[in-house]
């Protein structure tokens, strides 16, 4: 009891330097990735003339390629051991996506855009997350991945906030002005680099290709991986999400609010789910966040009003603190050391190719039946998931809770 007294009294016990500051360059990167985020959907379609099938169309392509570079930017990580020069890279690319947008001036430079800026996060996850996961005290990796997530979404909710600020003041919702501003938190974000510690490895003398070293992989970890693929099929861009707001009467600058909402949400929370997962489990925190999601995307295909819809949008922060963290945790706790990087990248590779076809799907079930026909279908696949994750995944062995019982248990 007294343990768990002081536990609760030093929340951030466990969390190292370079954990702060890899969350800062996430904070400010966020802020200026936020700040155009929301409004593209939005400026695809009012100034551009898009369907909601060529924005899921632009949104799966440009996060399926990207998701290619995830996979081999994790073994670039574990094979060469410079981890932080390969996250600077992916994140300085958050500066050429602003430039791209500038100049675009169609649906197809705006495709070109998002590829950049996916590019950047394909790059860069698998190296950050290895270096949090390495700067992580002992039975406070779930709580580490919470604070990075915390500070995340922290600087995107920020991000979102200046938007709405910003398009109430200009003229004509000036879209190229909001471009030009979210420069200036990017630049901040790479400075945080500098403050920024990776221990000096030697590079793995080994040159197998990452996907023999997979064959090593644990038959749960690989089931596990299914089941984010599955899951992610039913989970389409959040471009659909400020879609369906706008279909239920919200304007340009009121769904930017509710898109703040959700992201202060998950802000709020996912540190101290991090928490919890240490002390509970990943496995029972995973299930209950599939099957919460599934309980959201049936909100969200049944609001018709400001205040279902607002209660969506809630909902979804609480889903995305309860499992976007904790997913990396688990995978890193669980994977072998030498395959670190490369799996973390994998579980990103895999969730991104699956939304090249649960963008298109969306964009699909819109057009022919109706706001809610994506979300109800993301609604049963989640739902399944779910009852995978429950049934048929084990607790790894190599990995016990401070209760003594077995984190996935």
């Amino acid at each position: 009891m007294r343990e768990e007294t002081r536990e609760r009294g030093r929340p951030f016990q466990g969390i190292g330097i370079n954990i702060l500051f890899l969350g800062l360059v996430s904070f400010f990167t966020d802020i200026s990735t936020e700040m155009v985020y929301p409004i593209i959907p939005l400026y695809l379609m009012s100034a551009l003339g898009a369907t909601p099938v060529l924005v899921g169309v632009i949104e799966g392509v440009a996060e399926s390629l990207a998701s290619l570079l995830k996979v081999f930017s994790g073994y670039a990580s574990d094979r060469f051991q410079r981890k932080k020069a390969i996250a600077f890279a992916g994140y300085a690319a958050g500066i050429f996506y602003k430039l791209a947008l500038l100049f675009a001036g169609s649906w197809s430079g705006i495709l070109l855009a998002r590829v950049i800026d996916r590019a950047g996060k394909g790059i860069r996850t698998a190296p950050r997350d290895v270096l949090v996961s390495e700067s992580a005290g002992e039975g406070s990796l779930g709580k580490a991945f919470g604070l990075h997530k915390m500070l995340d979404m922290s600087g995107a909710a920020l991000g979102i906030l200046a938007t709405y600020f910003l398009l109430r003041r200009a003229t004509e919702h000036d879209y190229k002005l909001l471009f030009t501003v979210s420069l200036i938190p990017a630049v901040l974000g790479l400075c945080m680099f500098i403050f920024i510690k990776q221990a000096k490895i030697s590079a793995s003398k080994s040159r197998e290709p990452f996907w023999q070293n997979i064959r090593q992989v644990d038959a749960q970890l690989r089931l596990y991986l299914l089941v984010v693929f599955l899951f992610t099929l039913g989970n389409s861009s959040n471009a659909f999400l400020i879609l369906k707001a706008k279909a239920a009467g919200f304007d340009d600058i009121s769904v930017i609010l509710l898109y703040f909402l959700y992201n202060i949400t998950a802000s709020a929370l996912s540190m101290p789910l991090g928490r919890l997962s240490d002390k509970i489990g990943r496995k029972r925190l995973l299930v209950l966040g599939y099957l919460l999601f599934s309980a959201c995307y049936l909100a969200f295909a049944l609001a018709g009003g400001p205040a279902p819809m607002i209660a969506a949008f809630a909902l979804y922060g609480v889903f995305t603190a309860m499992i976007t963290g904790v997913e990396r945790a688990y995978v890193a706790e669980i994977a072998p050391p030498a395959l670190k990087g490369t799996l973390l990248g994998l579980q990103s590779t895999l969730a991104g190719i699956a939304l090249l076809p649960a963008s298109v799907i969306a964009g699909a079930l819109w057009n022919a039946l109706g706001p809610a026909a994506p979300f109800l279908f993301g609604a049963g696949l989640s739902f399944a998931a779910a009852m995978l994750l429950m049934f048929f995944m084990k607790g790894p062995k190599n990995f016990q809770s401070r209760s003594g019982k077995y984190g996935m248990q």
